[in-house]
């Protein structure tokens, strides 16, 4: 279980990892002329981290019946 988590921790820290870069590739882009057809890409891309990094953040939290 606890190597289970660790990797679940490792997983999420490389999500996050690639979320930040995602931004600032996107602000690079935006602030320039560029193909709009790649930073809608990379903007789904990011969304889809986003949606990944909330699943793990949840699987992490142990449930608590209030």
């Amino acid at each position: 279980m606890l190597e289970d988590r660790e990797s679940l921790l490792r997983r999420l820290h490389e999500l996050r990892s690639e979320h930040r870069d995602l931004d600032t590739v996107i602000a690079r882009l935006e602030g320039s002329p560029s193909d709009q057809l790649q930073i809608q890409r990379l903007k789904k891309r990011k969304l889809k981290l986003k949606d990944e990094i909330s699943w793990l953040e949840g699987r992490l939290v142990p449930d608590i019946i209030a």
